[in-house]
């Protein structure tokens, strides 16, 4: 018997808009992140204004669904690093602690050779904070590379903290003592493009913070082809040795098919940092065409038997 899995949208809308009242979130608001702690759901997401500049603003909801969110972003530029804007934040709960990882997108271009981004450069960048409101910038996995969808685990392995990014085109694991210093030396690729399987035969990238299972980290991800459709899939990683690849199956979870995934500020785009675990439900929050916010769902059960089992 074939398993198959496909996430199910929660309605046929998005679940946030951009605020036509707002300078900084009227434009798009997109790529969310969202943990569940103390029995609420805590998001931030990107946000873009009048100047086109991205910020990061936090809402809370009791039940996943209906949002309510501050009046002013809690993280913006601050220097030439991140001038361009601050995006696509993950946030994970690590040891009492809330990190960030997020993209900084800056004017300044910090490494050697020729800038990354017409001019400038980007910082796959760390933050943390006591209470999910005020960030403390850490500093940056790497410098000096076209590197993002970072996301940290949500715990030590083998005593030590991990990391998934993004080298282009392929996902990445890197490994650091103290969250400040990532040694090249312990970063090593996982997986890539997959040329023969269509929907990600281009980039492959990280979505939200892995999910602990007896049998694994499941990792959602996501993907493009040449036609640039992004799709989210899955993969399984080894709890102790997460550059081994334990199952990735061939066929995608997710993408792009209501009018506010197919056109919007960037077309054909369903992109997720958060994927949640409730009460054994998944709860995949997504950008639709960098423009509005979505949610998507699915037992982890059966998440986790389409990963272990699906061809």
């Amino acid at each position: 018997m074939e398993i198959t899995v496909k996430l199910q949208r929660y309605g046929q809308t998005p679940i946030l808009l951009p605020d036509p009242a707002s300078d900084w979130e009227c434009t798009n608001i997109f790529n969310p992140s969202v943990i569940y702690h103390g029995g609420l759901f805590h998001m931030h997401y990107r946000a873009q204004g009048f100047d086109w500049i991205s910020r990061i603003g936090y809402a809370v909801s009791a039940d996943g669904v209906h949002w309510n969110r501050l009046r002013r972003p809690v993280l913006e530029p601050v220097d030439g690093s991140d001038a361009r804007g601050v995006e696509d934040p993950r946030v994970v709960e690590l040891e009492g602690v809330f990190y960030m990882t997020y993209t900084a997108y800056g004017r300044e271009f910090h490494g050697r050779g020729e800038p990354t981004h017409a001019g400038g450069g980007i910082l796959p960048m760390i933050a943390a904070s006591s209470n999910l409101i005020t960030w403390e910038r850490m500093g940056p996995l790497v410098r000096g590379e076209d590197n993002k969808d970072h996301v940290l685990f949500p715990r030590k392995i083998n005593g030590r903290y991990a990391a998934l990014h993004r080298r282009r085109p392929a996902v990445w694991l890197a490994w650091s003592d103290d969250l400040r210093t990532w040694p090249e030396a312990d970063m090593a690729p996982i997986y890539g493009p997959r040329a023969e399987n269509g929907w990600d035969s281009v980039s492959v990238g990280n979505n939200g913070t892995p999910i602990e299972t007896p049998q694994g980290w499941l990792q959602v991800n996501h993907a493009y082809d040449q036609d640039h459709v992004y799709r989210l899939g899955v993969a399984l990683l080894d709890l102790d040795d997460p550059t081994r690849v334990m199952r990735r199956p061939a066929a995608p979870i997710f993408w792009p098919e209501e009018m506010w995934e197919l056109r919007g500020d960037v077309p054909n785009v369903v992109f997720s940092n958060a994927n949640p675990v409730v009460d054994g439900t998944v709860y995949v929050y997504y950008g639709g065409a960098d423009h509005v916010i979505g949610l998507a769902t699915c037992r982890l059960d059966d998440l986790l038997a389409y990963a272990l089992h699906a061809p």
